[in-house]
């Protein structure tokens, strides 16, 4: 950065000073540290933590549609809905029929376990066998990697 010193064309009073095209990031970042700060206080409000003894109730609540079912397949092949095993894989429908009922079908999660050396053709065949029974809402579980 220079100065033009003189009198010397073209000018006027701010002449001597270069322009600044650089964009000024200071008040970007303080808006983000507010912010940052804001959902660091407000996020621990969030969550509930009290311990409370709830009263019993004898209302008859209709089924949950948004249970979760959870299907686990073992690498010898053996398919489970929960912790009940089923004999085969074809009646794979007829089971999570009974276990979810079909006006709860569009909005059922069903949760696909399988082992890691499990073939990957047989993980295919059993999410083909729940596509066909009408059940589109898969969801593969996974362990969460840990650095």
């Amino acid at each position: 950065m220079g100065m033009k010193l003189g009198a010397g064309g073209g000018g006027g009073k701010n002449a001597a000073f270069d322009e600044n095209s650089e964009i000024n990031v200071t008040p970007f970042v303080d808006v983000m540290l507010v912010l940052l700060i804001i959902f660091m206080v407000a996020a621990p409000l969030a969550s509930v933590n009290v311990k409370v003894e709830l009263p019993k109730s004898n209302a008859n609540p209709e089924g949950n549609p948004n249970k979760p079912v959870f299907l686990s397949l073992q690498q010898n092949g053996k398919v489970y809905i929960g912790d009940n095993p089923i004999g085969s894989i074809e009646e794979l429908g007829a089971k999570l029929e009974k276990e979810i009922p079909p006006e709860a079908r569009d909005t059922a999660r069903i949760y696909l376990r399988s082992d890691q050396t499990t073939q990957y053709r047989k993980v295919l065949e059993l999410m083909n066998r729940l596509r066909d029974a009408g059940f589109y809402k898969v969801a593969l579980v996974g362990e969460e990697l840990v650095k």
